[in-house]
């Protein structure tokens, strides 16, 4: 059965989309928490993230730096932190976060609530910055 990240890539689930290229994505986790806190993954389906071939993980992490570059245009913060953890859903994937404390980064903080629209206008200023560089 694909993973929940598969079948977004695939169309059958929505996100709000950050960036995209052939053979990676990056979308605003729904359940943020930071104010940009989004997902890089492979379109492939691996299921941990030092599964990847060598030369896929640095594409991805890549394509992860671009990512925090455009975030870092978008949304005011000192840094974007990287976390990998790879429990949550068997997909390799990279989480990002705007922080300007070690304060913002974590998973024991509750989510950041932000409308949809609000998720929207977020993802296209950022997917701008993204493709803009």
């Amino acid at each position: 059965m694909p993973t929940i990240f598969t079948r977004i890539v695939n169309g059958e689930i929505p996100c709000y989309k950050v960036a995209e290229t052939e053979r990676f994505l990056a979308f605003l986790d729904i359940s943020p928490r930071t104010k940009g806190h989004t997902l890089c993954i492979p379109k492939e389906e691996i299921d941990y993230i030092f599964d990847l071939d060598d030369a896929h993980l640095q594409d991805l992490m890549v394509f992860s730096k671009r990512v925090a570059k455009a975030l870092q245009q978008v949304v005011p913060c000192l840094r974007v932190g990287v976390a990998v953890v790879g429990l949550e859903v068997p997909h390799a994937h990279i989480h990002l976060f705007p922080l300007n404390s070690m304060a913002n980064f974590g998973f024991d903080h509750p989510p950041v609530v932000m409308s949809g629209e609000e998720l929207q206008a977020l993802a296209a200023a950022v997917n701008n910055a993204f493709f803009s560089e």
